[in-house]
């Protein structure tokens, strides 16, 4: 390229003209327009302006298009295409010799280029940004309306659960009902109680039976165990506990022999629930019936339902108002220790308010009776709440609103009522 110039230089000294571009060779930028006067004392040109655009060349749109990308820092293409249009800016438009307008030409090409290269790098930036802001929109435009949607349609907030866990009222109010048919069975003829027992016993063998069908498809045999059951019941009253357990004993015989006929795949299954149903139900609830008959009849009954229901009551508020340690989390979680020292209080307040004033007992006896209905008491309830978490229902049934179904409140009756007859029976003998 030196030795080209030079040759360039030695044609112009010669002949006082440029030399004729070659054949497809770009006319340089100066060409026909006067030489810029030089400068005095400096040996330079003065600048001229940039000639106007030549459609035909497209020199002059070079050079101005470097200039802009001089203007843009767009990254490193922009910055190349910058340097260029500062050369181009340096750079005479027209000489003398033509050296430096094919040199002012090849700067243009080169910013030129890197003007395209900066244009084509910040266009893909304005779309990455373009493509990034929709997502960006569109996240936010989902989280308002979401909000609005939320705003409209009213949802409110998850409401806080209720820390009495039932519908109070209805509970209360089936409690009260239930209580006024024990009283007024009990102060009338007190006989009456157990054919209360014994509808009681019936009602709560279908719900377990029920609910074992439903959910684990187990059968109870429960023509035995409802004929049997009732035949516990209604034996204990003149024949006592030698009347409940010798129906106890035939009717696990009775569900043994109904089953036969149904095949060997879920016997044991289906007798274990059934004698057990016989066992929980009416048998425990033959010893409630066995209160009766004595002449302070009224009064064992009256100590041992008021001896449950202060345990429950005293636990239940204690438990509501300032339970926070669970007494048995896995099984009721609701159950704290808390409510559990509320049951002790209320048991042995009610056992020894209702045993030396009914039964004419001492206050001490009073005392232990009430903490033995609340240990038993509480056990009912435990398995009770083991049962359903076991079979995966909340409730055993629906007939009790509030309560659940009548052997949700049988569950801490059942287990007292054997302990009542055998602590009444020790500490208060029939004469």
């Amino acid at each position: 390229m030196a030795q080209v110039s030079e040759e360039r230089e030695d044609r112009v000294d010669a002949t006082g003209e440029p030399p004729a571009a070659r054949p497809g060779t770009p006319e340089p930028a100066g060409a026909g327009a006067p030489a810029a006067p030089e400068i005095p004392g400096t040996g330079r040109t003065a600048e001229t302006p940039a000639a106007p655009e030549n459609p035909a060349r497209g020199e002059a749109s070079a050079t101005s298009e470097a200039g802009k990308a001089a203007e843009t820092p767009a990254g490193p293409a922009s910055s190349a295409a910058a340097s260029a249009g500062g050369a181009v800016a340096e750079t005479p438009a027209a000489s003398a010799n033509g050296v430096s307008a094919v040199s002012a030409n090849g700067a243009a090409a080169e910013a030129s280029a890197a003007s395209e290269s900066g244009a084509a790098a910040a266009s893909a930036g304005d779309a990455a940004a373009e493509a990034q802001a929709p997502s960006a929109n569109g996240a936010t435009a989902g989280a308002s309306a979401a909000a609005e949607g939320a705003a409209e349609t009213g949802t409110p907030e998850a409401k806080k659960a209720s820390k009495a866990g039932r519908n109070l009222p209805a509970a209360i109010g089936v409690a009260l009902l239930l209580g006024a048919a024990v009283i007024v069975s009990l102060v009338t003829v007190r006989y009456l109680f157990i054919g209360i027992i014994a509808i009681a016993m019936a009602v709560g063998t279908f719900e377990f039976a029920g609910v074992l069908r439903r959910v684990a498809g187990t059968r109870v045999a429960m023509i035995p165990v409802l004929v049997g059951g009732q035949a516990m019941i209604w034996l204990a009253w003149p024949f006592g506990r030698e009347g409940a357990l010798t129906a106890f004993v035939l009717t696990v015989l009775a569900c043994l022999l109904w089953r036969l006929p149904g095949g060997a795949k879920g016997y044991l299954r289906d007798i274990s629930a059934s004698v057990f149903a016989a066992a929980y139900l009416p048998l425990f609830g033959a010893f409630a019936a066995m209160l009766v008959p004595p002449s302070d009849g009224v009064g064992r009954v009256l100590t041992f339902l008021i001896g449950v229901v202060a345990s429950d009551t005293g636990g239940y508020i204690a438990g509501v108002l300032g339970g926070k340690h669970p007494m048995a989390p896995t099984i009721s979680p609701k159950k704290t220790w808390e409510g559990f020292a509320g049951s002790v209080i209320g048991g042995v307040v009610a056992g020894a308010l209702t045993l030396s004033l009914l039964l004419d007992g001492h206050v001490w006896q009073g005392a232990i009776f009430g903490v033995a209905i609340v240990l038993t008491a509480t056990l009912g309830d435990l398995v009770e709440s083991l049962i359903k978490r076991d079979l995966g229902v909340k409730d055993m049934g629906t007939l009790l609103p509030g309560h659940g179904g009548l052997m949700d409140r049988l569950d801490s009756l059942l287990p007292s009522a054997v302990v009542s007859w055998l602590l009444l029976s020790a500490f208060v003998p029939v004469g």
